[in-house]
């Protein structure tokens, strides 16, 4: 059972009852981590299958989570090596829209959200220093993977206009919009403040009637189209984002990483903003 199968035994209100801030968290921790389901007080137990009896469950919980995430991501990470070692980076670079350093050093250079990454057969830095994320490392190996293509046009679409793309238009939402929104509601002056910084280019006159909306190059060739609502109190309307690609996006990366690109994203803004203060 998956984690979004999972939590709807549970009260959804996160009261954190169960000692975790949110119960997709706790959702995740049973599903994935072995973590004992009666800690929600408000699980019908009777429910469950014997899949989570608390005799099969563990003690991990969410760390349990993230050993295995760490172990499989790992594994990515040398398998993306291991296709990208023979790549030509001297002919790649143009269709990856990067630039290459030469001989000598014989790297892909890019900008990833404003930061300076070198890709070398391996290994990579991101502003001179190692990368300490292996999901940073799979996203930028599986970009160099896809051999890249055609300049992008700009035609604008959404996630759910992306094929097979149904089971994560929920994720994008939750971990990348409902993300910025929420962080910067009432605050659409520092959010444009900041959007330089991920190397977006502001639109002045976007034709959609939103109070900011950014054209953010994530990577050489895929562009994010970012557009932000602000609350409007008077009307009830809660602070809204909206994140498009372009229409050639999957030329260049699949879904999985097309969703982690715009998690980056978000968290990147976010940071910004802790470094600010």
């Amino acid at each position: 059972m998956q984690p979004f199968e999972f939590i709807k035994y549970t009260p959804r209100s996160n009261c954190g009852e169960c000692g975790y801030a949110a119960c997709l968290a706790f959702a995740a921790a049973v599903t994935k981590g072995g973590e004992n389901p009666g800690k929600c007080p408000h699980i019908d137990l009777a429910q469950l299958g014997d899949e989570f009896s608390t005799g099969n469950r563990g003690k991990d919980g969410l760390e349990g989570v993230g050993k295995l995430l760490d172990e499989k991501d790992v594994e990515l990470v040398a398998y993306l090596k291991r296709k990208t070692s023979q790549i030509d980076f001297a002919k790649a670079a143009e269709a990856l829209g990067c630039d290459w350093s030469g001989s000598e050093k014989d790297c892909l250079l890019l900008q990833f959200f404003g930061r300076d990454v070198e890709i070398f057969h391996d290994g990579i830095l991101i502003d001179g220093k190692e990368v300490e994320d292996p999901r940073d490392q799979i996203l930028l190996y599986n970009y160099v993977h896809f051999a890249g293509g055609d300049k992008p046009e700009q035609e604008w679409i959404g996630m759910e206009s992306l094929p097979n793309s149904i089971s994560k238009i929920r994720t994008l939402r939750v971990y990348c919009e409902e993300r910025i929104a929420a962080h910067f509601t009432g605050k659409a002056e520092l959010l444009k403040e900041l959007a330089p910084q991920l190397g977006a280019q502001i639109q002045e006159n976007p034709e959609q009637s939103c109070a900011a909306a950014f054209v953010i190059p994530a990577l050489p060739r895929l562009p994010l189209f970012v557009l932000f609502w602000d609350e409007e109190i008077e009307d009830g309307f809660p602070a809204k984002v909206k994140v498009l690609f372009d229409q050639k996006v999957l030329d260049f990366l699949d879904i999985e990483s097309l969703v982690f690109v715009c998690e980056r994203m978000a968290e990147r803004w976010v940071e910004l903003t802790k470094n600010r203060e």
